[in-house]
């Protein structure tokens, strides 16, 4: 019966479409494609896909071609007129979106390298098709209230009280905008503000500093210690130094998962100092924070619910598409008291009290819909199923270390945290410098880009060159990881014996 309902309305719908066809080709409306065209090339964009997913493990994780190149088979005038649109999507899919990082791959271990789910892929199909712009609640009810409903869900995985909210954002950079955009406005927008931070923490969050108006010598990068965790002491002696200098501190930001080697700030300790100091506290746990839907990452993680402002990537530790960012805080009125803005011609929005338009509460009017993707995907394979997947991101980045502290070709340079490993080749025995060192970790890393299927990227550790391993995608398996090293230490050797 359902599906005999379900014929007899397509029919209907193709009837009507036929008619309005029609009327549209009188009229020269040249943008329409049939309904059958539609699904067709809908269809065929979804094997490509599913193709590409099925044989990504036995390609390599990067392929890409100098600017000269590419311009050859890119750079044209646009056609006047169209061309079949299964030809344009075919050349597409050979032409121009293999050359890029294949960040999906499961031996792409550098950066911050994450799988996207398919529900999620749909989602953004789904919210695309239907577009949606998610700016105030009169023009998208169902989709602003299904992002209150995931800002709830990471609400509550985080530990933040009832008065906590947010919104979905482009990533951690918007999300660090809004977030100092907000400190400021608390502190009352003073003159000549300061902002505390390590000198591991992401160049964002510098960015988003210039962006507000704190000057560039005002902008303090603190040392972090040994642990690559900020250095409290060094953060209280700067703050006395420069309130005595007449500066106004307005946030500190803190790490929850430092993107060279995983590192998590004190988190509690800084939490009491900024209470104590009446600064506003910033989280970057764009990499680390979804970590907190496990019982070990929550315990790790311990310290981050105190803060004022929270940012976390569900594009990166939550399998999710690009863009996923999001920004929670502890008092969700902070952020409306610094971003709403009253102008005439968004009058209509207003639909009475407690109906929040998120264009009140970061950068953004026109959103797209980002929370979709996170709720499909948890709602079709469930909580369970993603608290074992990142779970299984940390064990794997332990027995990456154990592996590590075994061999004798390679050396740890900091524990593991997280999901993420700094090593590099330094056989036990070689007594070599850290010039060498460094020459022969990047010609293993030069070897590894070009002549194997996986990509590794690399840091600075207190000037020491070290490779790096992002182990969160849910698709990779010890093989891969193990496989991988194997492979650097066999680099190794040879550049060692060349050397």
């Amino acid at each position: 019966m359902f599906y005999s309902d379900v014929t007899k309305r397509w029919g209907c719908v193709m009837e009507k479409s036929e008619g309005r066809r029609e009327a549209q080709a009188a009229e020269g409306d040249g943008l329409r494609m049939a309904p059958e065209q539609m699904l067709d090339l809908a269809h065929r964009a979804a094997e490509l896909l599913v193709e590409r997913i099925e044989t990504l493990p036995g390609e390599g994780a990067w392929d890409g071609d100098f600017q000269q190149e590419l311009e050859k088979q890119l750079m044209e005038a646009p056609p006047e007129a169209g061309r079949p649109a299964a030809e344009v999507l075919e050349r597409a899919a050979r032409d121009i979106l293999p050359f890029s990082l294949r960040l999906d791959h499961p031996r792409s271990l550098a950066f911050v390298s994450t799988s996207p789910t398919w529900p999620g892929v749909l989602a953004d199909f789904m919210a695309s098709g239907f577009h949606v712009n998610q700016c105030t609640w009169l023009v998208a009810s169902g989709p602003s209230q299904l992002e209150l409903v995931v800002i709830d869900w990471f609400r509550r995985w985080i530990g933040y009280p009832e008065s906590a909210g947010g919104l979905f954002t482009s990533g951690g950079s918007a999300a660090s905008l809004d977030a100092f955009v907000a400190a400021r406005e608390a502190a009352g927008h003073p003159d000549r503000a300061a902002v505390y931070m390590s000198d591991q923490s992401h160049s964002a969050h510098i960015r988003a500093a210039r962006i507000i108006g704190v000057r560039p010598e005002r902008i303090r990068l603190l040392p972090s210690d040994e642990r690559f965790r900020l250095d409290l002491e060094a953060l209280g002696r700067a703050v006395a130094e420069d309130r005595a200098a007449g500066l106004h501190p307005i946030a500190v930001c803190a790490n929850a998962g430092a993107v060279s080697t995983g590192a998590i700030d004190p988190l509690g300790e800084m939490a009491d100092f900024c209470e104590a100091q009446d600064i506003w506290l910033h989280v970057d746990a764009a990499y680390g924070g979804f970590a907190a839907v496990t019982e070990r990452g929550k315990e790790l993680l311990s310290g981050m619910e105190r803060a004022d402002s929270i940012g976390m990537d569900a594009h990166k530790w939550f399998f999710q598409p690009y863009e996923a960012g999001a920004l929670l805080v502890k008092d969700v009125k902070t952020l409306e008291d610094a971003f709403a803005v009253r102008h005439d011609i968004l009058q209509d929005t207003i639909w009475g009290a407690n109906h929040p338009n998120f264009s009140d509460r970061g950068l953004q009017l026109s959103r797209s819909f980002r929370a979709l993707k996170v709720w499909m995907s948890v709602q079709t394979f469930g909580m369970a199923a993603f608290r074992r997947a990142v779970s299984r991101g940390m064990e794997l980045a332990e027995r990456a270390e154990a592996y590590v502290r075994e061999s004798p070709h390679l050396e740890m340079l900091t524990p593991v945290s997280l999901g993420i490993v700094c090593f590099r080749v330094n056989p036990a025995d070689a007594g070599l410098d850290e010039e060498a060192l460094e020459e022969i970790n990047r010609t293993v890393l030069a070897r590894i880009f070009w002549d194997d299927k996986a990509f590794v990227s690399s840091t600075l550790l207190k000037g020491k060159f070290a490779l790096r391993f992002c182990i969160i995608n849910h698709n990779t398996t010890w093989d891969d990881v193990r496989e991988t090293l194997e492979t650097i230490e066999r680099f190794g050797r040879e550049a060692v014996g060349s050397g």
